[in-house]
C-alpha cells in the first residue's frame, strides 16, 4: 500500500446474495486487425464468461497510433465498455472529441492538471457493484513531463474508493520494474492493477497477498506475424541501418489478448486471473 493509505479490500463478510464481478480487460488495440478482432470476439468471450464488464486500451487503434471518435465509435458498438489509453494519446487530432465529451474514454491520470479529459471514470450497471477504472502512464523510459504516476494515481483511488468497491488500474508503462512496484503499492487498496503499453504478454499472472489482482502485461490485440503489431520487415532495416522507416500495421495472425478477472463485489478483492489470447 502507497504511503499514508490503508486498506480498502474488506475481509469477507456473510451475505445473502454473493456479488462477483466478472471483467475483462483487452490489451492495446493495434489498427483495423485489432478493431476486426474485437469486434469478431468479444460477443463471443462475453457469452462464453458470462462477462459483466469489458475495459479495452484503445491508444493504437487508428492505424497503429492513436484513436478518434470514429474508431472509439466502433470499438464501442463492439461491445467494450470503458476505453483506456496511454502515451499515443495525441496522435490524432480529433482525439480531443473524445476528450471533451465521452465519458466512457479515460487517459492517463497523471497528465499536468488543465490536460482535457478524465484519469478516472466509474462503470455502474443494475446489479452490479459500481467499478472504478483508472488509467495512468509511467515514466521510465518514457515521456518525461508526466506527473509523478504513484502520488496521482493515490490520489484518484482515495477519491474512488467511497464510490466504488472494485477498483480496476491499467498501468500504461516500459519498465517491468515500475509496474510490479505500482501493483506492490496498489495491493489491498484496488481490486486489480494491469500493465498495457509493450506489446508482449506476460506470464506473471497472480493475486497479491492483499487481494489484488496483477498481470505485467495483457499484450495486445491485432496482427501478431510481425514486430509488436507492425510488419517486420522495415522494423528489422531500423535496425540495421538505424535509419528511418515507417512501419505500416501488419497483417495476419491476428488475436485478441487480455485478462479476465474475477472480483468480490462486497470485499474488493480478486477471486480468479487468467491471460485471454484467442485468435480471430
Amino acid at each position: 500500500m502507497g504511503p499514508g493509505m490503508t486498506s480498502r479490500l474488506h475481509p469477507s463478510v456473510p451475505t445473502a446474495r454473493v456479488c462477483r464481478v466478472k471483467l475483462l480487460f483487452i490489451g492495446d488495440i493495434v489498427g483495423k486487425p485489432g478493431r476486426h478482432a474485437v469486434r469478431g470476439l468479444v460477443p463471443r468471450l462475453r457469452d462464453r464468461h458470462r462477462l459483466d464488464l469489458v475495459i479495452a486500451n484503445g491508444e493504437n487503434a487508428v492505424g497503429g497510433s492513436g484513436i478518434n471518435r470514429e474508431k472509439a465509435s466502433e470499438i464501442f458498438d463492439a461491445g467494450v465498455d470503458i476505453m483506456t489509453c496511454g502515451d499515443h494519446l495525441w496522435d490524432q487530432r480529433e482525439v480531443i472529441e473524445l476528450l471533451d465529451s465521452e465519458p466512457r474514454f479515460v487517459r492517463p491520470t497523471n497528465y499536468p492538471a488543465g490536460t482535457p479529459g478524465q484519469g478516472s471514470t466509474l462503470f455502474e450497471r443494475a446489479g452490479l457493484p459500481s467499478v472504478g477504472i483508472i488509467n495512468a502512464q509511467g515514466r521510465t523510459f518514457m515521456r518525461g513531463e508526466m506527473e509523478n504516476p504513484f502520488r496521482m494515481v493515490a490520489e484518484e483511488v482515495k477519491k474512488l474508493a467511497p464510490l466504488a468497491p472494485v477498483i480496476f488500474v491499467d498501468f500504461h508503462a516500459e519498465a517491468t520494474s515500475e509496474k510490479i512496484a505500482m501493483g506492490r503499492m496498489l495491493d489491498g487498496d484496488v481490486s486489480a492493477v494491469v500493465g498495457t503499453h509493450t506489446h508482449v504478454q506476460t506470464a506473471d499472472e497472480t493475486i497479491f497477498p492483499g487481494g489484488t489482482a496483477f498481470l505485467c502485461d495483457a499484450g495486445f490485440t491485432g496482427p501478431h506475424d510481425g514486430v509488436i503489431g507492425r510488419e517486420w520487415e522495415p522494423v528489422v532495416n531500423r535496425f540495421l541501418t538505424s535509419q528511418p522507416h515507417r512501419f505500416p500495421v501488419a497483417k495476419g495472425r491476428v488475436l485478441l489478448q487480455g485478462v479476465i478477472i474475477e472480483i468480490d463485489g462486497a470485499t474488493g478483492k480478486a477471486i480468479a486471473i487468467e491471460r485471454v489470447s484467442e485468435a480471430l
